[in-house]
Order: structure tokens, then sequence, then C-alpha cells
């Protein structure tokens, strides 16, 4: 294996009490064929992970908080760090991933060619090999985003390199130069869906998503998120209204609101079964704290937005995504209730 070592590509890695995964996440960086300058954000954690860091990886660079800044906040501290050294390229990774040597190589190469792409993503699959997690985010009409492949078998169904609506960023690649124009990620999200924001800001100035297959990452699903009971849907009732205020273009602001306040109203009361409903409530209950925020940043995006509304409409998937399994049965119902074929 040829290492090649750059000093323009750096790779930011948000850590916050994930010290069990440390070591085959870094390792599998430092193996990479393309060497880059890896950040690690020590988040607040309080199970040893700065000391282990610190004793075990001399090499890479810690920016330590005090607390926890979240995935946003946390990455955003790297990000700035990348851009500080004069970084073309930052990579985000998550603790709890591992890569194969020629990840980093295969994403770099996609955006010294093309360079209308902002972003880079890559095929990341489950921890286990033998599902995929994400080949790139998708927009809906619903208001709901939702990662393209989650939890199918791995197959060749997504071995082809297209534009994607948005990147995971466990496991993506940005241009530098895009963070200049659109800014960082939106740290009110704290953590979920600020990958799909910043995709969604950065489509709106004409920077591109390009899913590159060849690029190859593994991901334990939920072992951060899945520490903190509630935290999930807590995020999720916030941060979904918030993405679609900032970024959703006026001609059809109303016409996904409606749709989505419905999927809403049925993931809360699907929560208060699962034992979070509370967790549910107090995430819109934050979002509606943090709308008038969001729609003073909404005028200054869509101002400066640089693609045409039909762009948009033609790059968000026109469905449910594909586990809304309620809204399924519920549109199915008003379909068969009104004589709706379609």
């Amino acid at each position: 294996m040829t290492t090649k070592s750059t000093s323009n590509v750096a790779v930011v890695v948000p850590n916050w009490n994930g010290k069990d995964g440390l070591k085959t996440c870094l390792d599998s960086l430092l193996s990479q064929t393309t060497q880059p300058q890896i950040i690690v954000v020590e988040n607040g954690s309080t199970d040893g992970s700065l000391e282990y860091l610190r004793h075990n990886y001399p090499q890479v660079r810690l920016v330590v908080n005090q607390t926890n800044h979240g995935f946003a906040g946390g990455v955003n501290d790297g990000i700035k760090v990348a851009m500080e050294l004069g970084c073309e390229y930052v990579a985000l990774f998550n603790n709890d991933a591992t890569a194969e040597t020629d990840w980093l190589e295969k994403l770099v190469a996609v955006l010294d060619v093309e360079k209308e792409f902002g972003i880079a993503t890559c095929k990341l699959m489950a921890a286990d090999k033998s599902h995929m997690d994400s080949t790139g985010d998708q927009y809906t009409v619903w208001g709901l985003p939702y990662p393209r492949g989650r939890g199918e078998p791995v197959s060749d169904v997504y071995d082809e390199k297209i534009r994607v609506f948005a990147a995971s960023g466990g496991a993506s690649l940005y241009r530098t130069k895009m963070f200049e124009e659109i800014g960082l990620f939106d740290e009110d999200f704290f953590a979920y869906y600020e990958d799909v924001d910043i995709s969604f800001r950065a489509q709106l100035s004409a920077w591109q998503v390009r899913y590159v297959p060849e690029a190859i990452a593994y991901h334990q699903i939920g072992a951060t998120s899945g520490k903190i009971r509630g935290f999930t849907t807590h995020q999720t009732t916030k941060n979904l209204p918030l993405l679609l205020v900032k970024n959703v273009p006026r001609r059809f602001f109303f016409k996904i609101w409606w749709r989505f306040l419905l999927a809403d109203v049925l993931f809360v009361l699907k929560s208060f079964t699962r034992g979070q409903g509370w967790a549910a409530l107090t995430g819109d209950w934050r979002a509606s704290m943090l709308l008038p925020k969001k729609f003073g940043e909404r005028r200054h995006i869509q101002k400066n937005k640089k693609v045409s509304d039909d762009y948009i409409w033609a790059m968000i998937e026109h469905d449910l995504p594909p586990n809304a399994y309620n809204l399924r049965k519920l549109r199915a119902f008003w379909r068969k209730l009104t004589f709706r074929k379609s």
C-alpha cells in the first residue's frame, strides 16, 4: 500500500464518551492511502477519552472542549482549525466508524476534478458490513429526510456514482471554499439533521453533492445517541421544523409544511407508545422557541440562493421515506376513501 501524505486535507472526528471506539476509528484514518491531518474534537467526555488520546495518539491534533458542544458545535470547532491550517478539504468522521484504506483518496479524487461539487459522500455501511447505513440522504415533499438504503442488505443497487440531495455527516468530505460561502454547521441543531441542513444550503447556493460508491466506510449506528434515552426523539422533533423553515423555497413552503405538520403529530403520538412522548413534546416546544431566529436566517438564505425553485423541486423526493409506515397506511386509507389511484 502506498500512502500519500497531504497537508490540504483534514479529517475531523468529534468525540463524546466514545473511548471504546476510538482505536478502530483512528487506526483506520491513520492507515489511509491519502494521509490527512487528523483533528479530534474532545467534546467534554467523562470516560477517560482525553487521557487515552493524549497517551496513545500524540500525532493527532486535539481540540478540547470542557462541555459537550454537540455534533454541530464539535465539528465546527474542528473545521475552524482545519481552515486556519489552510486545508482545501475537510472530512467529517464519526468516532464509531471505520474506513477502508482508500476511502479518503476516492472522495478527494472526485472533488479535485468536479469543481461544481462542494460535498462528496461515501457508501456508508452498518458495522456488520451486511446492511446499508447511508448512500447519501434525501429530502422529501413531506419535510422528512432519510438516508438512502438504510437497513437494506448490501448489494450493487447503490453502485452508481450520482448526484444526491444531501450527505451524511458521519463520513463525508467538504470543500472549505463552500464553508466560506454558506457558513458552517448550524449549532442550534446540536445533533441530527445538521448535515441535511448544510447540504440544503449548499444546494441553494449551487454547490452539488456527489455520491461516491467506491469510497466505503462502516458505522456503528446509534452507538453515541443510544446512550441518552429520548435524545433522538427530542432532536428529531426539534430539528426537522428548523430544517424546513430555513431552506424550503417560498413557492413550495406551505405545500410541504402542511404535510410535515401531519407527520409531526403522528410522530409525537407514536412517541407516547414508546415512552418518549415528553421528549417529543419538549423537542416541539424548543423548535417553537427557535423558529423566530430561523425565519430571520431564512431571509438571508433565500435572498442569496443561486438556483431556481424548479431545480430544488426536482432534487426533492416526491414520496414518503421508505420507513414512514404509519403515514403510508394513512395515505393509502385516504386514497381508498377518496377513490384516488395515485
